[in-house]
């Protein structure tokens, strides 16, 4: 049996809701999708939200929103899914990738400062923060950069759905928009809940969500109860979800909590069985932030060359698949732009994602735990 390194997780209420949904008589975008959007405001506390069809197509939504046009700067971290380096490029912005910490692959408030001082930045149209992991460091502590640089603020949260941050003694969710314009989601199967694929993007800004609604579909603003009557005043595109996806979605947020407790437990039993390897570096719980755990990402330490690609090798030998997240953005040939890389270059070099999702099985992760235990007894 292989071992994936994420998978999701569906039961039958999710297959009853599904199936029911399709028995409407209409199944694109309708009522279940604005009850879904509507219980994510809820459990988010944020004014806005807007699901569409994948994270993708919701980071495109916030950049158009704001109205990214040619030559506008945007920072953005080195270690990340190349969807929004290619958004960015879309729109023909300037695009500049700032280092990371080398043990998380996240990017912070010096990153973002180093990289204006390095490019002689000044006015700056969007910072785009990466909660890699899940785990949603410095989510309070960019917020700043909006006076300074004059910059949107827009979270790149794909892995952090559930997740919250502390600020003056309160936790908030991320997508709660308290210190950031817009946030974005992912709905893919291995994300914390999912639709089979979606996105959303959140917002307390109404004129911005006014304007993405419009994006989601084709730019096009009904001006009468005719329904053949309306005028286009966006470039606009099919983003949208549909009732039956938003269906699985509704009955997916009933399961957030208990989805990111079994990871949250995941995460502590690995640490536990993994902290005392010489070779290895476990990712740590913070005071300051409650995680999704989407991710487990440890990193290596005084590995000889090539023990990473030996590790990878090894681990699917035995039917267990570990995963890099992310190749540098810098590394892709499609890359043209400026970045800085030194923390970067070492966290790609040093991290890999271990398993972890809802249903994997103690005896699995021990499995897991036992299959790295000897590939460094072999490689001491």
């Amino acid at each position: 049996m292989i071992i994936p390194y994420g998978k999701q997780f569906v039961d039958n209420e999710d297959i009853s809701s599904v199936s029911k949904a399709l028995k409407n008589e209409k199944i694109t975008t309708g009522k279940i999708v604005l009850n879904f959007e509507n219980n994510i405001r809820n459990y988010i506390n944020c004014k806005f939200a807007a699901v569409c069809n994948s994270g993708t197509s919701a980071l495109f939504m916030a950049l158009r929103a704001i109205g990214t046009k040619e030559n506008d700067i945007i920072i953005m971290p080195a270690i990340n899914f190349i969807a929004s380096y290619n958004i960015a490029k879309l729109f023909k912005a300037k695009i500049y990738l700032s280092d990371t910490d080398k043990k998380t692959g996240q990017m912070s408030p010096s990153d973002v400062e180093n990289c204006c001082k390095k490019f002689k930045l000044k006015k700056i149209k969007a910072i785009i923060p990466m909660y890699n992991g899940g785990y949603p460091n410095n989510a309070e502590n960019f917020f700043k950069f909006k006076k300074k640089y004059g910059s949107y603020i827009i979270e790149d949260a794909c892995h952090a759905f559930g997740a919250s941050y502390k600020y003056k003694n309160k936790f908030f969710k991320i997508g709660s928009c308290k210190h950031a314009d817009i946030s974005t989601f992912s709905f893919h199967p291995l994300k914390t809940i999912t639709t089979g694929e979606g996105g959303l993007v959140t917002t307390n800004n109404k004129k911005i969500f006014e304007k993405v609604k419009k994006i989601r579909s084709h730019g096009i603003l009904r001006t009468s109860n005719k329904h053949w009557k309306y005028d286009v005043i966006y470039e606009g595109l099919n983003f949208r979800l549909t009732d039956f996806q938003a269906a699985l979605g509704i009955t997916q947020l009933k399961k957030v909590k208990k989805f990111i407790s079994s990871r949250k437990q995941i995460f502590n039993f690995y640490n536990k069985n993994l902290k005392n390897i010489k070779q290895v570096i476990c990712p740590e719980n913070s005071s300051s932030h409650n995680s999704s755990y989407h991710l487990y990402i440890i990193n290596f330490k005084n590995i000889k060359p090539g023990i990473k690609t030996d590790f990878i090798k090894f681990m699917k030998k035995n039917n267990v698949i570990v995963q890099q997240h992310y190749i540098p953005i810098y590394k892709f040939k499609l890359f043209n732009g400026n970045f800085l890389n030194t923390n970067s270059e070492n966290y790609f070099k040093s991290s890999i994602s271990l398993p972890i999702y809802y249903n994997l099985k103690k005896k699995t992760q021990l499995h897991i735990i036992n299959l790295i235990k000897k590939f460094f007894t072999i490689n001491e």
